[in-house]
């Protein structure tokens, strides 16, 4: 078994990436930016995460490498994770070019390294060709979809990982299963006790109990996107980045807006509702992305544009209860385009 490190670079290789600007970080490389897991936070969370595996029983130990994103290649057996990771001045830039850091704290990254594994033993152990399995979870010749239909009440699917993951692809709902298996001191069996779910939980316990011993019958080892060999700019990775969390809004709501907001000749000297809105921005994007389980980037769009259209229709500050309403109406929108793939029927 190959380790889950290797040896630390020499210093004299790594550029000096905490006293360059954003704007010098956005023209490197990012093959350049020579990052490494091996003295970075991630190689403690990586060890803990061994040691989850091994308490569970897990013999298999996949090897995690830098890429370009979370991901589990097909047919491998192992585990890439986004390079911004491994260095805390590209936590930063990660985090004002997306909004947020996929991972960027040890419970979340531990979250997704549980959900990754999941992945791994589903092509180590061709899973996905098993009748019981298949049975169980669908059939993994279904399409992705970002946009899949959520059904935020349903108790046949676990919840780990946020935004309904597990309703995406039978192939996310195996991993969110195992993930909550997996997870330490978790009471699995009285947290889901009444749900479907609960069938979905008891077959990945008797399927890790018999594969104790068992050798994978896949052992690819390939580094999909491996962030070593990337020669991409940021620049252009975050534009395809933020492009693809980017949607195409609908003619922008003015009748609700009015509804939300004071016409100017009604409250002349109220706050303007795009200031409002420009203050209570973090808070309420934070908020409303947390209960959705949209991208912050997607939400941050959303509300800029609100905000662009209360600018243009000269709207004011009704009353205290605004942010409320607000983010409500956010809310709304995003758990419409969750569960259908539209923001608002037309």
């Amino acid at each position: 078994m190959e380790p889950a490190t290797k040896e630390r670079p020499s210093p004299s290789l790594q550029p000096d990436l905490a006293s360059l600007s954003d704007d010098e970080l956005l023209k490197m490389r990012i093959c350049d930016l020579k990052v490494q897991i091996a003295g970075s936070e991630l190689e403690a969370r990586i060890a803990r995460f061994h040691r989850e595996l091994g308490e569970k029983g897990v013999a298999l130990k996949p090897q995690c490498y830098l890429g370009d994103e979370w991901f589990c290649a097909e047919g491998a057996a192992n585990i890439a994770i986004p390079f911004y990771l491994a260095h805390p001045r590209l936590k930063r830039l990660e985090e004002k070019m997306m909004m947020e850091v996929e991972g960027g704290t040890e419970a979340w990254c531990m979250r997704l390294l549980r959900h990754e594994m999941g992945h791994v033993i589903i092509h180590a152990y061709l899973l996905a060709k098993d009748k019981e399995w298949q049975k169980l979870f669908g059939p993994p010749s279904l399409e992705y979809s970002e946009s899949f239909r959520a059904r935020p009440y349903s108790k046949r699917f676990v919840r780990h990982l946020e935004g309904w993951y597990a309703q995406s692809h039978p192939e996310e709902d195996f991993a969110e299963t195992l993930a909550i298996w997996l997870t330490p001191e978790l009471d699995w069996r009285s947290q889901y006790r009444g749900w479907k779910a609960l069938e979905k939980l008891e077959y990945v316990d008797r399927l890790m109990a018999k594969l104790v011993g068992q050798k994978p019958l896949v052992m690819t080892r390939s580094h999909l996107s491996e962030a070593s060999r990337l020669r991409s700019r940021l620049d252009a990775y975050y534009k395809k980045r933020r492009k693809l969390y980017a949607q195409d809004f609908p003619e922008f709501f003015d009748a609700d807006l009015k509804k939300l907001f004071a016409a100017a000749s009604s409250a002349p000297d109220a706050e303007r509702a795009a200031a409002f809105l420009r203050r209570s921005r973090k808070p309420m994007l934070s908020a409303v992305a947390a209960w959705t389980g949209e991208p912050k980037f997607t939400v941050d769009r959303l509300l800029r544009a609100l905000t662009e259209r209360c600018a243009a229709l000269d709207l004011r500050v009704r009353s205290d209860s605004a942010g409320l309403e607000v983010a409500a109406y956010l809310a709304t929108l995003a758990a419409h385009y969750r569960m259908t793939g539209k923001f608002k029927e037309s």
